[in-house]
């Protein structure tokens, strides 16, 4: 039997130091992940323009939307209390860059509203949101910024 020597050993030992370095992160985030930045709760001050008949009704709104991963997809999120639409009502965006849109594949919100637009990451407490809301009886131009 051959005896291992010094330098054997010390690679040993090295390769038993390294090993903890390669075991896999289990905390649910990705460092890398784009989404990120937008998750969490956010505070937002929401202004819409609706035609009437006798002119433009503007009406400023203040509320709190929830933003969390879609489990189903890499790249795209669920805003819980989109346009006011009360808890539990939910509308589906795609995160590219600092960009973030209204899924167009999926602009029909759980509550039966049609929304499309975008809206722009500023440092990481500022999103700045257009958009229209189509609610089958007002057609609603709104611009929104939520806030951390």
């Amino acid at each position: 039997m051959k005896k291992i020597g010094s330098a054997g050993i010390f690679l040993l030992f090295f390769l038993v130091l390294l090993y903890p370095a390669c075991t896999t992160d289990d905390s649910g985030t990705d460092s890398n992940d784009p989404r990120d930045p937008f998750l969490g709760n956010w505070s937002v001050t929401e202004t819409y323009n609706k035609s009437m008949l006798f002119g433009n009704l503007k009406i400023d709104m203040y509320y709190q939307v929830n933003i969390t991963k879609d489990a189903a997809s890499k790249d795209a999120v669920v805003i819980n209390n989109f346009a006011n639409a009360g808890q539990g009502v939910t509308a589906r965006a795609v995160v590219s860059g600092s960009s973030i849109f209204i899924d167009p594949s999926n602009q029909l919100m759980s509550n039966e509203w049609r929304v499309d637009g975008s809206g722009t990451l500023s440092g990481s407490t500022l999103i700045n949101w257009s958009y229209t809301i189509n609610t089958g009886a007002d057609l609603i131009y709104a611009s929104a910024k939520y806030s951390k």
